[in-house]
């Protein structure tokens, strides 16, 4: 398979993407690439290495991929340059690692919730193939409260299709929610949808949100199925183009608890009991 540099990934990059559009800045010493909107003003920064590695796996098709998320964040940036906020106001909570950004380029706070010791709710203004982060500045022309905002969003993700897949690994079973909406691991956040695959559990209730695009519900009926679900998750962890958290939580009376937690407090229970 065809190994190629960042010189050349460059140079494919110009090739699809409309070079009278885009100021493009190669820092080498960085291994970075900048592109400039020259009609809207702004730009984006993209870090080289990790498209390198998609390239040398799947060639072609990453390029693709690259070109087509580039030109969907740039549109969104025309839409709302032209027509403002208000031509949307679907606001959907996006799950973060807590290593996240806090505020935007610009230097505004994002709008967000705390959640786990691992997670962190960010809010998003849905702007149809993209989504843009909710920061500090938008309040007043959004004309919402934070409030208002986490309540929107609530609601929200309550509404999303939540069509899982079902896999059986040594007597456990593993439920994959992968809609590629962008919003896979919120639904970790809708209640309703979680007490109700609880009714399906017969052994531990586990989840993880290992990347963006996938919500993992675990049965969890035997100790292999710990070491199954963190084989999983950490797989899932590497090859998520945005990565959360290698670790599971348990669910237990709508309440997360990270597995490691609980494993340690089960040592110390059997230690106990001797």
């Amino acid at each position: 398979m065809k190994q190629i540099k960042s010189e050349q990934l460059v140079s494919l990059l110009k090739q699809q993407l409309n070079e009278e559009k885009f100021d493009f800045e190669f820092d080498k010493k960085h291994d970075k690439l900048r592109l400039n909107h020259k009609k809207i003003g702004k730009g984006m920064e993209l870090s080289l290495p990790g498209i390198l590695a998609k390239y040398n796996d799947k060639q072609g098709a990453a390029i693709d991929e690259v070109v087509y998320t580039i030109e969907q964040t740039f549109n969104a940036m025309e839409q709302e340059m032209e027509q403002g906020f208000q031509a949307t106001t679907q606001i959907y909570p996006v799950i973060r690692a807590t290593s996240y950004p806090l505020a935007s380029k610009e230097g505004h706070a994002f709008i967000t919730t705390e959640h786990t010791a691992e997670t962190r709710i960010f809010y998003a203004l849905d702007l149809g193939k993209t989504y843009r982060f909710i920061d500090e500045s938008m309040l007043e022309v959004l004309q919402l409260t934070v409030e208002q905002i986490r309540e929107m969003a609530r609601f929200s993700v309550k509404q999303l299709p939540t069509v899982y897949k079902k896999d059986e690994v040594a007597e456990n079973i593993f439920y994959f929610v992968n809609a590629n909406d962008g919003y896979d691991a919120s639904r970790i956040l809708n209640e309703s949808f979680l007490k109700d695959m609880q009714t399906k559990i017969e052994g531990d209730m586990t989840l993880s949100v290992p990347h963006q695009d996938v919500l993992i519900v675990g049965d969890i009926r035997n100790e292999t199925g710990y070491d199954v679900l963190a084989q999983m998750t950490m797989h899932f962890f590497t090859v998520g183009t945005v990565p959360i958290t290698s670790l599971s939580f348990i669910y237990e009376d709508g309440e997360l608890e990270p597995i490691f937690i609980l494993a340690k407090n089960r040592v110390k229970k059997e230690q106990e009991k001797q």
